[in-house]
């Protein structure tokens, strides 16, 4: 069973892999651990819903729209697992007791709100709330995703992170997602083309989320700051602005790049990426010119 579990992603030598520069020019980290798309066939046998369903999960070629980030000189950690097999961006162990056979490890955080909404470590639902699976789950098998994906996913997550601190005297990283073309801002009617999240301004330093929202404005998308998304478990997790330790999450509107239906790429992916390649050469200037300022005042 384990050796089927592993086939898939041994024929992608990796569960996840760091896009990376020769050297790390610039004290960013980005990370995209949603846009997995490899699906092993024993979790297609356990799943009732088709291939193509289970992917209304993913964070579509997140990792591709957010490619510049490795080119400007800073690593880009991708996922190959599907989010709709485990998820990094929940805590190690939010797990539903009603979806598993077997004793849930004390540990466990069972009444999280995610978990309430089927959106634990291992999901119970995909998008419009529908159930992946057929029937329970050993528990044996949501500790060996977690033990074998995601607790290496962390860990690889957490070097580049305190590599970068050490290097660089900071580090920013940036959580790259996407999100329904639906969405809607509570209260306005606004449907944004991106949302910045930062915790509510406790995952970054204000100057960077607001640069951000200025740049992204400045290309021309409507933007959102932490409505409805103001990140999830990474950005809080990683984020100690009074450490120097930045993270933002990025949400990109799929209506702008894909058919949400086919889930085809638009004929015009490409620009879009080299928009978002632009904003991202533009946040680096900013993050540079603020800790050159920095300096200065420290001396």
């Amino acid at each position: 069973m384990v050796k089927d579990r592993m086939s898939v992603f041994e024929a992608q030598n990796s569960y996840f892999e760091i896009v990376e520069p020769l050297t790390q020019r610039i004290p960013f980290v980005f990370n995209s651990p949603h846009s997995g798309r490899n699906y092993p066939a024993s979790f297609l046998e356990q799943s009732r819903l088709d291939a193509h369903t289970l992917r209304r999960s993913e964070d579509y070629y997140a990792d591709e729209l957010f490619a510049a980030g490795a080119l400007l000189g800073a690593p880009l950690l991708k996922a190959h697992f599907p989010r709709a097999y485990v998820d990094v961006n929940r805590e190690p162990y939010e797990l539903d007791a009603r979806m598993f056979e077997g004793s849930i490890p004390p540990y466990a955080n069972r009444n999280s709100a995610r978990v309430a909404g089927g959106l634990g470590t291992i999901p119970r639902l995909v998008a419009e709330n529908m159930d992946i699976y057929n029937g329970k789950l050993p528990i044996d098998e949501a500790i060996w995703r977690i033990e074998t994906i995601y607790k290496p996913y962390h860990a690889t997550l957490r070097k580049l992170i305190a590599a970068t601190h050490v290097h660089f005297g900071q580090a920013v990283l940036i959580d790259c997602h996407s999100m329904p073309g639906n969405i809607r801002v509570g209260g306005t009617g606004q449907r944004p083309d991106i949302i910045v999240g930062d915790r509510h301004g406790t995952s970054a330093a204000p100057h960077i989320a607001l640069a951000a929202v200025e740049i992204l404005e400045g290309l021309g998308f409507s933007v959102a700051r932490n409505k409805p998304y103001a990140g999830g478990f990474i950005t809080e997790h990683y984020g100690r602005p009074a450490r120097s330790l930045h993270a933002l999450q990025i949400e990109v509107s799929r209506a702008l790049y894909i058919d949400e239906t086919t889930l085809e790429k638009k004929p015009d992916f490409h620009i879009l990426a080299e928009m978002l390649g632009e904003f991202l050469a533009r946040l680096v200037a900013h993050v540079g010119a603020e800790s050159r300022t920095d300096s200065l005042a420290a001396e």
